[in-house]
């Protein structure tokens, strides 16, 4: 994996996340120039944006882990079926919210109680409360 360039006395750079799939954002070479101004990770992103349904996604998820007991896991597949007629449809716009939520530091994503990295984690995953 390639890092962003460091000036003297500026440090390492920031970490990103997309804005639209919450994942990592890796650094480019073609990007140096406007670091800064890159919000999205791939043109895909970029066109699809936030959409009303990822808001309401994010705002299922966070009001059942906010009503959960403390510990408890809340699944991302969940939020597609309670909104969704087919969850075949939101199972991926789900899991993007749930990326949105940990990048923000509103829940971590783990599997079998472990927490994993949410732009690399493969499988089922669950969202909890940050501990």
């Amino acid at each position: 994996m390639r890092r962003p360039p460091t000036s003297a006395g500026t440090g390492a750079q920031e970490p990103k996340t997309c804005r639209s799939c919450g994942r990592r954002i890796e650094w480019r070479k073609k990007w140096e120039r406007n670091w800064e101004s890159i919000t999205y990770c791939s043109d895909s992103c970029r066109a699809r944006k936030i959409r009303p349904i990822d808001t309401a996604l994010e705002e299922w998820l966070l009001t059942r882990l906010r009503a959960a007991p403390r510990g408890s896991v809340v699944d991302p597949a969940d939020a597609a079926t309670a909104l969704a007629d087919d969850a075949a449809l939101l199972h991926e716009p789900a899991r993007s919210a749930a990326r949105r939520l940990v990048s923000r530091g509103l829940a971590e994503m783990v599997q079998r109680g472990v927490v994993v990295d949410p732009s690399t984690a493969k499988g089922p995953v669950a969202l909890r409360l940050p501990r």
